[in-house]
C-alpha cells in the first residue's frame, strides 16, 4: 500500500498567481501563503512526522488567509454567488464535505493509533511473560491491519476529489472570465489541491507497509534501517525507499513478535529488542500527538471554511 508521499505528484507549478489589477491586501497574503506551501512541498520530498506537522501548520495559515479573503472582500462573495449561478460555490461546498470527512477520519485514526501505541508500551514495560507480550503485539498488529483498511477508504475518496478538482482548474483555464473571477477560482481550487496532497501524505505516513521486507528482514534489518538517514537532495533510489518512523515501528513490532515465539536467541538479546521497541514507540507517540494537534487545527479551519461558503449562499 505504501506509495511515495512526495507532494510533487500534483505537479503544481511554483509561480505566482496572477493577481487582479486592483490588488487587495488579503489577496496578497493568500497568494503568499499558497506559493509558500508550493515551494515547501517541492523542497520536502521525504515526508517525516516533523515535516507533516509543518505542512499542517502552513495549511492552517493558508485557510486563515482564505477566510479573510472571503469575508473581507465583497467582490469575492459576489463572484462566488453569481459565477455560473453559484455553480462553483456549490462545487466548493461539495468538496468541503470530503475534506472534512477525511480530516475527521484522520483525527480518529491518530487517536486510536496513539491509544494502541500506549497500550503496547505499557505491556512491554511490564514484561510479565512471553505469552502476554505476544498477545499484546498480536493485538497491535491486528489493529494496524484494520487501520489500513480505513486509510484505503480515505485515500480513494481523496482520489475522486482530486479528479473533480482538476476538472474545475481545467475548465477555469479554458473559460473567458474576468480577472477577479479567475483569481478567486484558481486560488480556491489550488488550496483544495494542496489540502488533498497533505492529507494523502499524512495517511500514507501512518499506513502499514505491505512490503515483504517486514516478513524477511528480521531485527538486523531494523537496526540497519534505523541508522540510515534520508538525503532530501539525493536522487539515489535507496534514499527514496527509506522507511519512515511509523514503518520502522511496524518492522520492529513484527520482528519482536517473531522473536517472542522463538526459542532462539539469548534473553539479553530479547531484552535489548524490547528496550529498543519501547524507545521507538515512545518517539512515535510524541509524533502522533504533534500530528493530532495539526489535524485538530485543520478540522476547525475546514469547518469555518464551509460555514463561510454556506453564509454566502444563504444570505
Amino acid at each position: 500500500m505504501k506509495n511515495s508521499s512526495s507532494f510533487t505528484d500534483l505537479h503544481l507549478p511554483v509561480r505566482s498567481i496572477s493577481l487582479p489589477t486592483r490588488v487587495h491586501p488579503t489577496s496578497v497574503k493568500l497568494e503568499s501563503a499558497l506559493n509558500h506551501l508550493k515551494t515547501w512541498q517541492i523542497s520536502s520530498p521525504v515526508m517525516g512526522a516533523e515535516m507533516l506537522q509543518n505542512g499542517l501548520v502552513g495549511l492552517a495559515e493558508m485557510y486563515s488567509c482564505i477566510e479573510e479573503f472571503i469575508s473581507s472582500i465583497t467582490q469575492t462573495q459576489q463572484t462566488l454567488l453569481r459565477h455560473e449561478n453559484g455553480q462553483f460555490l456549490e462545487e466548493a461546498l461539495d468538496k468541503s464535505v470530503t475534506l472534512i470527512d477525511t480530516c475527521s477520519s484522520s483525527r480518529d485514526l491518530l487517536l486510536m493509533m496513539k491509544e494502541n501505541v500506549q497500550t503496547l508500551q505499557s505491556a512491554l514495560r511490564r514484561r510479565r511473560d512471553s505469552s502476554s507480550i505476544e498477545n499484546e503485539i498480536s493485538s497491535y498488529m491486528t489493529f494496524r491491519k484494520k487501520m489500513n483498511k480505513e486509510i484505503s477508504k480515505s485515500l480513494q475518496a481523496l482520489k475522486k476529489l482530486e479528479g473533480k478538482n482538476k476538472t474545475t482548474i481545467l475548465s477555469n483555464t479554458t473559460s473567458d472570465h474576468d480577472q477577479h473571477v479567475s483569481f478567486t477560482i484558481k486560488v480556491l481550487s489550488q488550496a483544495t489541491a494542496i489540502t488533498i496532497s497533505i492529507f494523502r501524505s499524512l495517511l500514507t505516513f501512518v499506513s502499514m507497509s505491505t512490503s515483504n521486507k517486514m516478513k524477511l528482514g528480521g531485527w538486523s534489518l531494523i537496526s540497519k534501517l534505523m541508522k540510515m538517514r534520508p538525503l532530501s537532495s539525493s536522487s539515489d533510489d535507496d534514499h527514496q525507499k527509506i522507511i519512515n518512523q511509523v514503518e520502522s515501528v511496524d518492522f520492529a513490532v513484527y520482528s519482536l513478535h517473531g522473536s517472542s515465539r522463538s526459542s532462539n536467541g539469548s534473553d539479553s538479546d530479547k531484552a535489548s529488542e524490547v528496550n529498543m521497541t519501547q524507545k521507538m514507540l515512545q518517539g512515535l507517540n510524541v509524533s502522533i500527538e504533534g500530528l493530532e494537534t495539526g489535524v485538530d487545527s485543520m478540522f476547525k479551519c475546514l469547518i469555518q471554511n464551509r460555514v463561510s461558503f454556506l453564509n454566502i449562499l444563504t444570505n
